[in-house]
């Protein structure tokens, strides 16, 4: 019997170290465990992120520190981003109207003061605060589209929705692309030993956001000539994600944003012919096991008895919460100063509160830069505190957030 017992933890050690075996695994658990959040009325993601903490060091270890899952990280941020620039569509922003644009920067800018600020006071070092506060300002906007549909809601109130959760994920990543820029300068050994003022940090924050945002409208060209004079849709498909890769691949070799340069590059798509929508329509149906794959393994990061930690449950509870009231009174006082209707004013920032993909991709991107992983064990400690903060909040908010988003929307709709 314990030869047996052996031989099989050899051979599961074996399988560990072989990546397709892990992500075909980590597929079926996700689906499964999907399914299963889905039946009891909880998000799909919370099922997936339940899946990879089984399948990580805290319980199966399927998921070893062989088990180099990077590359699927940086393809989901990528699409994500490339989504997230394909809502910079010109003629859709002046339907917006300037009151979406301005209850979206104000809620945005209001929550990354506000949790920066909170979390600094609570002894987080700044850079790594204001990392925080630009995390928090992403919201999912999936869970409160999901609720709008259920209930057949329409009018005012769900357009104004509409526009500030397709809004809130842009300017959640070109906030944090600056504050990245600025934090990995003020932590970098060689810009400290250099003695670098702030002045210059910012300069070359700004510097590093320009550069990234003019290759990716190069490459958003690129994917226009390359693609415009083909009608089917598998080549379109090869060119696109052919393209992506490789603009992906040098932003991450030249320490740039993947980030916004994917982003730059689907805002020039969108509005270069209106006829790139395909090219949109077209990625779909990669997204589904993509962003499985990438929440299954933020799941991975997850350790119950870590989360146990007072410091974590500490930070957490200040991120949760701080975050909570700017995104709330970021659309409140936002719709004072501009004379919004009353019912804006007292639910849209409900709404705000669900959070998910983006704010986990953001920090799975900082444990994975060059610069990050540079960084004295001291600072590692706290990028490993943050991921688990962030996985935390996203739990909690998941599971609260949606319920006020509909609590919300249908108190709204009556007064409308």
């Amino acid at each position: 019997m314990n030869v047996l017992i052996q031989d099989f933890l050899e051979f599961k050690e074996l399988l560990s170290h072989h990546i397709l075996f892990v992500i075909g695994l980590l597929l079926i658990f996700g689906y499964f465990l999907g399914k299963l959040a889905d039946k009891v009325k909880l998000p799909e993601i919370t099922g997936y992120i339940i899946s990879g903490l089984l399948m990580g060091d805290a319980v199966f270890k399927i998921i070893t520190p062989h088990s180099d899952l990077s590359i699927v990280t940086d393809v989901a941020l990528a699409l994500i981003a490339l989504t997230i620039g394909g809502e910079f569509y010109i003629t859709k922003l002046k339907v917006m109207g300037k009151e979406v644009i301005i209850l979206t920067v104000f809620q945005i800018l209001l929550t990354y003061i506000v949790v920066s600020v909170s979390l600094f006071l609570f002894k987080m070092e700044l850079p790594f605060a204001l990392l925080m506060g630009a995390i928090a300002t992403a919201t999912a906007p999936a869970a409160t589209v999901a609720i709008v549909q259920s209930l057949r809601a329409h009018g005012k109130f769900i357009d104004r929705l509409y526009g500030i959760v397709a809004m809130d994920d842009a300017g959640a990543v070109i906030i944090f692309s600056i504050t990245f820029a600025i934090a990995t300068g003020m932590l970098s050994p060689h810009e400290a030993a250099g003695g670098h003022g702030a002045l210059l940090l910012i300069f070359h924050a700004f510097q590093e956001i320009i550069i990234s945002i003019t290759i990716g409208g190069l490459f958003g060209f690129f994917i226009h000539k390359a693609t415009k004079n083909h009608s089917n849709t598998g080549e379109v498909l090869i060119l696109t994600l052919a393209l992506v890769l490789v603009e992906t691949a040098l932003a991450i070799l030249f320490h740039l944003s993947p980030l916004l340069s994917n982003m730059a590059a689907g805002a020039v798509l969108i509005n270069i012919s209106p006829r790139n929508h395909r090219i949109f329509r077209t990625l779909e149906p990669l997204s589904p096991p993509i962003y499985a794959l990438f929440f299954i393994i933020a799941g991975t990061e997850l350790n119950p008895l870590v989360l146990m930690q007072k410091e974590i449950l500490i930070f957490g509870a200040v991120f949760i919460f701080s975050r909570a009231i700017a995104k709330y009174f970021g659309i409140h006082l936002g719709a004072r100063l501009i004379g919004s209707a009353h019912n804006v004013r007292k639910y849209l920032g409900f709404c705000m509160l669900p959070q998910a993909g983006v704010a986990i991709g953001l920090v799975l991107m900082i444990q994975t830069s060059p610069v990050i992983l540079a960084l004295p064990p001291e600072q590692q400690n706290t990028i490993t505190l943050m991921v688990n903060v962030v996985l935390l909040a996203v739990f909690f908010n998941e599971l609260t957030g949606p319920p006020l988003s509909k609590y919300a929307i249908v108190n709204a709709m009556e007064e409308e």
